[in-house]
């Protein structure tokens, strides 16, 4: 069970951690949602490969209570990481780009609050995104499908350079005129 104050790795390392091939489309993923590290990659993955697990030991009978079953579609679906309406069968199929997908990073650049995902990582880390007016920091927070319609800035992001420049020419015009 482990220490209360401990904090656990809740991600498992790729078993053949070296394959070129594998380290290449890791890459892929990691540029394509703008992933800080490997790290929460393997964090996806493994959440998929949990929800996976899940579903082949109710998929083999051993698990006889269908409040389970239940349970596990209500919750993937009201997190968005599903479709509507999925078997079973369906889950099987899941990928780690629908975990990504739900991630607030994706989300916030998806709505287009920013050009980038790294501008989109920056600005959740910056506290300048909010979710009902609760400022959020952690780019890997999973936004559920009823969270999605409430996402916004948390601050004014104002970026006016050229009046401030303007506004200098202009003073010192003023100035020269009021000489003369």
């Amino acid at each position: 069970m482990g220490a209360p104050k401990k904090n656990r790795r809740k991600y498992e390392k790729p078993r053949g951690m070296w394959n070129l091939q594998r380290i290449k489309s890791d890459n892929e993923i990691i540029d394509e949602y703008g992933l800080k590290n490997m790290k929460e990659l393997w964090q996806a993955q493994s959440e998929i490969s949990r929800i996976r697990g899940n579903v082949r030991q109710l998929l083999s009978g051993s698990t006889q209570n269908k409040n389970v079953e239940s349970n596990i579609l209500a919750n993937l679906s009201k997190k968005g990481i599903s479709p509507e309406n999925p078997t079973l069968d369906q889950l099987l199929d899941l990928k780690e780009n629908a975990v990504l997908e739900r991630r607030l990073q994706s989300i916030v650049f998806r709505k287009g609050l920013a050009k980038t995902m790294k501008q989109a990582r920056q600005l959740i880390t910056h506290g300048f995104i909010a979710i009902n007016g609760k400022k959020l920091d952690k780019p890997g927070y999973i936004v559920s499908k009823e969270e999605e319609g409430k996402l916004a800035y948390y601050k004014p992001i104002v970026i006016q350079i050229a009046p401030k420049v303007e506004e200098k020419k202009v003073s010192k015009e003023s100035s020269e005129s009021a000489h003369e």
